[in-house]
């Protein structure tokens, strides 16, 4: 390996070609054939230092640097602790050489991020029991039971092919009246009478046609879903859209009910003294269609089903004791215990705006199938902005069988224990579901039951 020192003593003179020897011993110079190129340079076993490393380390002989902070070393030794409100400092513990031994910690941390993740894990397995849990041990309605929303539904575009499906057994109450009920999702009232596209048919025209649907639409709004009429008032909005027979008709049987002749068929009512509805909501599910008639003129057509909820009015209980509501004023009689103590029943003459909001409620399902006419007014002697009826029928579920006083009669659990056994006051055909669509209205002699309300 080439150094740079010399190998021997140089002669002191002598500039002879190809570097002889000018003293004449016949050597040659060893510098001769020396070229200082990169290999040379990275092969050298001395390497002269930098300028600033010469500098920084001659200064440093007599000002040693300064360590500015900030940064520590493993040669800085242990930092001095912290001392926290005024507390002194434990003195640091030895090891045999004396080193300071490191402090051990309180790992707390590891611990409760594992039981905090196994408390999620749980809670999102059993989202329903931990809602449950919340509800009654803290929720403002402790004592009422526990309430599942279902999805929205929309209105029916063709007739449907199944039931809807089972929801969640629920005691309703007049905070939640539609709980344990599939109409929950259901349109509110009118919003579920969508009107189909109208086009000219037979005589009328598209705007006509539009016309009658919006009429029929009227109708069933004032006489199913108008608070006055489902309250148990006269039904003058909806008498007022008759045409003159369809109309003497129907006062015929406001006035007179019977059994032939029972105002149910055309408008939903309650008596106030048995049943009150809970708010002016009214869930509804159904679809209208039209067809022309021939010369005749236009049929529509609506299949729809009203649910109301209803709580108990003051001569509920003794209504449940006689199948057969008497027309006097209702007398005082003892209210049922609730069976479970989760809600309260409603007093017997409690006053209607003075009930709480876990009182139990109960749910009447009232279907109705009708076809309204509309008459060619150049052929018949109509006015076309009134409504004749074609064909009707009405499919009633939890209403009392055999009572025909123009009103419908819900039965409340709370009241179960004072049913009577008297003739008509409990079914006795085959359970149906109110709820299922998919089915034709099926006309039977025998007082049915349902299986949900």
């Amino acid at each position: 390996m080439p150094i740079a020192e010399d190998p021997e003593p140089r002669p002191s003179g002598g500039d002879e070609p190809g570097g002889s020897d000018p003293s004449g011993t016949g050597k040659k110079d060893p510098f001769a054939d020396l070229v200082l190129d990169e290999e040379f340079i990275k092969d050298a076993a001395v390497k002269e230092q930098s300028g600033r490393t010469r500098m920084l380390s001659a200064r440093w002989k007599h000002t040693p640097p300064v360590d500015p902070g900030g940064r520590r070393s493993v040669n800085d030794g242990p930092r001095a602790p912290k001392r926290r409100f005024g507390r002194k400092p434990k003195p640091a513990e030895l090891d045999p050489w004396g080193n300071p031994r490191p402090r051990r910690r309180l790992e707390w941390r590891a611990p409760l991020f594992v039981v905090l993740a196994v408390a999620v894990l749980v809670a999102v397995l059993n989202v329903d029991a931990l809602r449950d849990w919340y509800s009654f041990r803290w929720g403002a309605g402790a004592a009422s039971a526990p309430h599942s929303p279902v999805p929205t539904v929309a209105p029916e575009t063709a007739k449907p092919t199944t039931a809807p499906p089972k929801a969640p057994e629920e005691q309703p109450t007049v905070d939640h009246p539609w709980a344990g009920s599939p109409a929950e999702g259901w349109p509110n009232g009118a919003e579920a009478f969508v009107l189909p596209d109208a086009k000219a048919t037979g005589v009328f025209s598209a705007e006509q046609v539009t016309a009658q649907l919006q009429l029929v639409r009227d109708y069933l709004t004032a006489a199913n879903l108008d608070p006055k009429t489902v309250g148990g008032g006269r039904p003058d909005a909806a008498l007022a859209l008759l045409l003159r027979e369809e109309r003497d008709g129907a006062v015929s049987a406001l006035d007179n009910p019977s059994e032939k002749n029972d105002p149910t068929s055309w408008f939903s009512r309650f008596d106030p003294r048995d049943a009150i509805p809970v708010g002016d909501v009214v869930k509804v599910q159904g679809r209208m269609t039209y067809e022309g008639d021939g010369d005749k003129g236009v049929l529509v057509h609506t299949d729809f089903s009203f649910v109301y909820a209803l709580r108990p009015g003051p001569d509920a209980a003794k209504r449940a004791m006689s199948p057969r509501p008497s027309t006097g004023a209702p007398q005082p009689t003892k209210p049922a215990a609730p069976r479970d103590g989760a809600a309260k029943p409603a007093g017997l003459l409690t006053p209607t705006g003075d009930v709480a909001g876990d009182t139990w409620t109960t749910r009447t399902i009232v279907r109705r199938v009708e076809t309204f006419r509309f008459y060619d007014p150049g052929r018949y002697p109509v006015d076309p902005r009134k409504i004749a009826f074609g064909e009707s029928q009405t499919d009633p579920a939890n209403s009392a069988c055999g009572v025909y006083d123009g009103y419908f009669h819900p039965q409340f659990d709370q009241f179960a224990e004072l049913q009577s056994d008297a003739p008509g006051s409990r079914p006795t055909g085959p359970a149906v579901d109110p709820y299922d669509r998919s089915k034709d209205i099926q006309s039977a002699d025998e007082c049915g039951s349902v299986s949900r309300t």
